[in-house]
């Protein structure tokens, strides 16, 4: 494959949003390597995936330490396409890991211990082929361990230079305002929540989003497309050669429910209405009000990329819209 060198033009069509109270600005649209980077992937499919989202302005590559399959072979894939094609944009560059889920056996391969954070973080980093990322998260809230262990354990990665920022994945309303306060106090600011959002899944609005606002976090939304099914994908059923098709955890054969597809048809209505395909409103309603910083987009193919990347050109709902998108939600249209 040629040598990369990014398009002269990337920063001219996305828009650059701050994040929280920091000075950081993401892009609003963020690639995530859930899925697509792993051991059964082809690694020129993730070069073309990276190199699409760079060429237009995705700056923000997020990953986790058990990202693949198998687990951390994600951040290995990324940490060789990296060093062929990124190295001279670092600078340019925000990458972030997570620790938390199960990585390896025995007790300390998962959960929250400053023990099994800051292993997990130096595993990421050889795994990167890099001295720090941008954002190290805490992957998810564990309540067997106690939340100053966590929270210092995410400063002390900052204190060593191995993360610029810190964020946290998967708290709820009262878990994220105690981590919120005891970084704070540690002089690490929490700079992010990842949280699972989507017009499918809104637990954002049931009290995190208030305390997301008055403790001045960032707010980063994953799957956004609802797995696949806020796309036109699955609006006819399930395809043979689809993820729920197959024995992926990602969707399930029993997360496609009639009921959602009759709803997303009907949804598909209303993007048709503004223009935009079922993909694209689904990202824009996730982005609409800035109640988002940035969208978290999942994809396997680079021209998906340029799809979703066109729902920043109408971002703004009317009132009528989003009446109708709640009636719709809520069977009532």
């Amino acid at each position: 494959m040629t040598a990369y060198q990014a398009s002269e033009d990337r920063y001219e069509r996305m828009s650059y949003v701050r994040c929280g109270r920091s000075g950081l600005r993401l892009p609003a649209l963020s690639l995530g390597l859930w899925h697509n980077f792993g051991g059964g992937d082809a690694i020129d499919n993730g070069r073309s995936l990276l190199r699409r989202s760079f060429d237009l302005g995705i700056t923000h590559f997020d990953l986790a330490n058990n990202y693949g399959p198998p687990p951390g072979e994600a951040e290995e894939t990324f940490g060789r396409i990296w060093k062929s094609d990124f190295a001279a944009y670092r600078d340019e560059m925000i990458v972030a890991t997570k620790a938390g889920y199960r990585m390896w056996p025995g007790p300390y391969g998962e959960r929250g211990s400053r023990k099994s954070m800051l292993a997990s973080l130096d595993r990421s980093l050889m795994r990167l082929g890099m001295d720090y990322v941008d954002i190290f998260y805490s992957h998810r809230y564990d309540a067997e361990t106690p939340l100053e262990e966590t929270m210092s354990a995410l400063a002390q990665a900052v204190r060593q230079g191995k993360a610029l920022y810190v964020g946290i994945s998967n708290y709820g309303p009262e878990e994220t305002r105690r981590a919120a306060e005891i970084l704070r106090s540690l002089g690490t600011p929490c700079l992010i929540h990842q949280v699972h959002y989507s017009m499918y899944e809104r637990r954002l609005e049931q009290g995190l989003q208030q305390v997301l606002q008055e403790e001045g976090i960032g707010t980063i939304a994953y799957s956004p497309l609802a797995r696949g099914l806020l796309t036109n994908r699955y609006l006819n059923g399930i395809p043979a050669d689809s993820r729920a098709a197959g024995a992926s955890a990602f969707l399930r054969r029993e997360d496609v429910t009639e009921e959602k597809l009759e709803k997303s048809r009907k949804l598909q209505g209303v993007a048709e209405m503004r223009g935009q395909s079922l993909a694209q409103m689904a990202v824009a309603w996730v982005l609409r009000q800035s109640r988002v910083t940035s969208a978290l987009i999942g994809v396997s193919r680079a021209e998906q990329i340029d799809d979703l990347a066109g729902a920043l050109d109408q971002l703004a709902f009317s009132a009528d819209e989003l009446a109708q998108i709640d009636n719709i939600l809520g069977g009532k249209a």
